[in-house]
C-alpha cells in the first residue's frame, strides 16, 4: 500500500498576499482558488515539479498563521534555487549544512545543504539540496 503526503495545510492571515506570494515569488502554480460556501476560500498551490501541494485559505487550515515550520523543499541546486528566490525578491538565508553539532556555511555533503526562507506570516521554509543520482 503507497502513503502519500499530497497536502499540507498552511494557515495565514491574508489569503491574496500569501497566495501572491506563493504563486509571483516563489513561482508556484495555482492548482485551485475556490469559495465553495461563505466563510471558506480554498488556494491550493503546488511547487514545480512536485507531488505534494499546500492549501492555504479562510476555514481551511488549523493553528496560527506563521506556526508552520521546517517544511523542506527538495532541489537540485540549492545555491541555484536561492539566487532565483532572491531575484524574485524573496529574503533568503545563506547556504549552509549542518557540521560538527551545529550550521556552518557554504554546501554540505549528500543530503546536507540548506536554506531558510519564511512567508509574509512567518512561515518557515528550507529548501534541500538532492544528490545527484548515482
Amino acid at each position: 500500500m503507497d502513503w502519500k503526503i499530497e497536502l499540507i495545510p498552511v494557515p495565514v492571515t491574508d489569503v491574496d498576499r500569501a497566495r501572491d506570494f506563493y504563486e509571483a515569488q516563489l513561482g508556484w502554480h495555482v492548482d485551485v482558488d475556490d469559495a465553495p460556501e461563505p466563510g471558506i476560500r480554498v488556494v491550493q498551490l503546488t511547487p514545480p515539479g512536485s507531488a505534494c501541494s499546500i492549501v492555504i485559505g479562510t476555514g481551511v487550515a488549523e493553528g496560527a498563521p506563521g506556526s508552520v515550520r521546517g517544511i523542506r523543499v527538495v532541489v537540485a541546486d540549492v545555491a541555484a534555487a536561492r539566487d532565483e528566490l532572491v531575484g524574485r525578491g524573496v529574503a533568503c538565508g545563506p547556504v549552509r549544512h549542518w557540521e560538527d553539532g551545529g550550521w556552518a556555511e557554504g554546501k554540505g555533503g549528500r543530503w546536507n545543504s540548506f536554506v531558510t526562507f519564511h512567508d509574509p506570516d512567518g512561515n518557515g521554509w528550507e529548501l534541500q539540496e538532492a544528490p545527484a543520482a548515482d
